[in-house]
């Protein structure tokens, strides 16, 4: 549609107006909350952490479909497996949602030739938490980014997009959105369901899948910072082209090997690297909440700094009595549906004027406007809510609630009823961490929980913060297979992964590890191994055995020979098992670590139910064989929430179990 000459100008100023606001955000990221005067432009700060798509949807509940990593963010709207008009970036909290949406808008403002966005007439960017009872899209843009530009008009708004070739919507934050999962005919649940703006591309990010989304959208998914992405952030953002500061920055973070999973979180990452560059005398940590108590140590220091008079006195006070403040985090979780903003007059007359402002000083709150429910016509009006930094932050604080709760409580069953342990682990380790007595409450609790075993030795370990203390219950864990399973929650898999890497450094022998349908694929130094959740396995020199199981993945040379070299360096290793992988036929034999053939590794793919090859190691040939070793049972450990097995997996019932024996699962304890 063709615009008049009033209508087109109008848009230059539109279009002008979206740029002046995006670049007003993505000129501020602050990756230490509590230092206010360092902010840097968003590509100066990011770097792609792991991204995967799902390529099928799930068949059955329990399921993960079938997913498949990008190289690149700008694959998921280059791809063509992935081409549509609607598209879902899924993420945990922390691993980068909006920091990716302001990089998109970044590209868009500044037109980067090989971005997606390069070629959007008009980009809308809009953070759902904002949006209160706003209903309008037309009405939301012109409030929250055209509100400085009195020439536009929420009519000329929507005549303008109408006209354009190319309009892409990006709506963040799905999960925060007032409206979210309700039956409300609002423009936001009409755009995502493809009611509305049909032909216009829709980006929505989400910590989690709505319910009113059908299988046909594309989802992708974030999956965190491996070590690639760890060393680009500190050489781009923290020390530059300085080699050594780097080494050292990543030295540190080896040191604290327990801070390793948390440390997946780009956020959480970004604020230990620039501590540990910040800080000479950068401790180590034994356990996470160690590492946040320092973490929030830290943000009070730099406070106190600033005012050297009887005021500190007052920072202490604060810093270490902050019951209100714990109780309201509580409160927010503690719920079926979590609340994670609070308006600003109601929360800081419940914690205290001095408080509240030292919370927002520091950078453990922080204050957005959101459009008031009393709003009418085109008089809008804005409550000033506040949130956490980060959700980790409320867990921090609602962890020293739940620690008096747990201490005076005798049944917490019903107490915890609305506190998922498998979408809220720090709040459990960080109340395990904080008081021994509630700990040993709380971990008895999870024992009884279905795949809780696992995830209560962690918080063993948090309580006491010394390994000796839970030996036994790693041994235990690694005299049988350890399954890691697609299916299995984001909680089982790191609880196992971390349990495995303290087996390692500490050469307790590890009978076996399984990965079912796990997709593994070696990093590029060649130290670790990638599962498809993003997670990764550190070289185990205590591992005996591997079994990597993929009914549907084909595997390139290159690939196996990458397979390989990382089992080469688990220098305890005598069996790689392949279960039902698509391999290439030979070998080439310069491929095959020659450590494998001094110790005689055996190498087996099965590729049926019945047969079995095993690889000459001196040829690179696939050879027949039916092994008596063949038939030796294996007792498995299963860290599965649902103690399901693995969809199309191979039962006890099958043919093979006349060759492979059955398989005992039990878990630990």
């Amino acid at each position: 549609m063709e615009l008049n000459p009033d209508l087109q100008e109008k848009k230059i100023f539109l279009i002008e107006g979206l740029k002046r606001t995006y670049k007003g955000q993505y000129d501020a990221i602050q990756p230490l909350p509590y230092i206010k005067d360092r902010l840097y432009c968003v590509d100066k700060v990011f770097v792609e952490g792991g991204v995967e798509v799902c390529l099928a949807p799930e068949l059955t509940p329990g399921t993960r479909g079938s997913w498949e990593r990008l190289d690149s963010y700008k694959s998921i709207y280059t791809d063509f497996r992935f081409k549509s008009k609607r598209r879902i970036i899924q993420g945990e909290p922390g691993y980068g949602k909006s920091t990716l949406t302001l990089q998109l808008a970044y590209d868009w403002c500044n037109e980067v030739s090989d971005s997606p966005m390069n070629n959007v007439e008009i980009l809308i960017l809009l953070r759902l938490r904002q949006l209160g009872s706003v209903k309008s899209l037309y009405r939301a843009i012109k409030s929250f980014l055209l509100f400085h530009e009195p020439r536009v008009s929420k009519h000329d708004i929507e005549k303008i997009i109408h006209s354009c070739s190319s309009v892409h919507i990006i709506l963040d934050g799905y999960d925060e959105y007032p409206g979210r999962d309700s039956n409300d005919n609002d423009d936001v649940h009409r755009i995502i369901k493809m009611e509305l703006f049909t032909d216009f591309d829709v980006s929505l990010t989400t910590r989690y899948l709505p319910e009113c989304l059908t299988e046909e959208k594309k989802r992708a998914k974030l999956t965190g910072f491996d070590d690639k992405a760890r060393d680009e952030y500190i050489g781009k953002t923290v020390v530059g082209n300085n080699d050594e500061a780097v080494a050292e920055i990543k030295q540190r973070l080896y040191e604290n090997s327990i801070l390793a999973d948390i440390c997946q979180v780009p956020l959480i990452f970004v604020m230990f690297a620039h501590m540990a560059h910040d800080q000479r005398d950068f401790m180590k940590f034994k356990s996470v909440t160690q590492f946040f108590k320092h973490m929030i140590r830290c943000f009070y220091d730099h406070l106190k700094q600033k005012f050297k008079d009887n005021r500190s006195n007052k920072f202490y006070i604060h810093e270490m009595e902050h019951h209100e403040l714990d109780k309201i985090a509580f409160e927010g979780l503690n719920k079926k549906n979590q609340q994670l903003s609070w308006i600003k007059t109601g929360f800081r007359q419940r914690v205290g004027p001095e408080p509240y402002d030292q919370y927002i000083s520091i950078g453990i709150l922080v204050e957005e406007d959101e459009v008031s429910n009393d709003s009418i016509g085109n008089n809008v009006s804005f409550t000033t809510m506040v949130r956490f930094y980060h959700k980790l932050f409320c867990e921090w604080y609602a962890a020293h609630h739940l620690v008096t709760l747990v201490k005076n409580a005798h049944d917490l069953s019903d107490m915890l009823r609305f506190l998922d342990p498998f979408d809220l682990q720090y709040l459990f380790r960080f109340a395990c961490g904080l008081d021994p007595d509630a700990g040993k409450k709380l971990i008895n609790h999870l024992k009884r929980l279905s795949g809780g075993d696992t995830f209560a030795i962690l918080c063993i370990l948090e309580q006491t913060g010394d390994v000796n203390d839970i030996m036994d219950s790693v041994k235990e864990l690694c005299s049988r297979t350890a399954n890691i399973k697609r299916g299995d929650s984001a909680l089982l898999q790191r609880s196992t992964t971390q349990l495995l890497e303290i087996a390692s450094k500490h050469n307790i022998p590890i009978s076996c590890v399984d990965l079912d349908d796990c997709s593994p694929r070696v990093d590029e130094s060649g130290l670790n191994l990638i599962l498809q959740s993003g997670l990764s396995l550190c070289i185990m020199r205590s591992l005996q055995k591997l079994e990597i199981y993929d009914r549907n993945r084909r595997l390139t040379n290159k690939e196996v020979a990458a397979i390989l070299s990382y089992s080469s360096q688990c220098t305890s290793l005598k069996e790689l098992r392949f279960q039902l992988y698509d391999l290439p036929v030979t070998i080439p034999v310069g491929s095959i670590p020659s450590s494998l053939k001094s110790r005689n590794v055996k190498v087996w793919n099965r590729i049926d139910l019945v047969t079995n090859r095993r690889l000459n190691l001196q040829t690179g040939q696939w050879q027949a064989s039916r092994d008596d070793e063949e038939r030796q049972p294996t007792s498995y450990v299963t860290t599965s929430h649902y103690n399901q097995p693995a969809a199309n997996r191979p039962t006890p019932d099958d043919a093979a179990q006349e060759r492979t024996g059955s398989r005992k699962k039990c878990t630990v304890s």
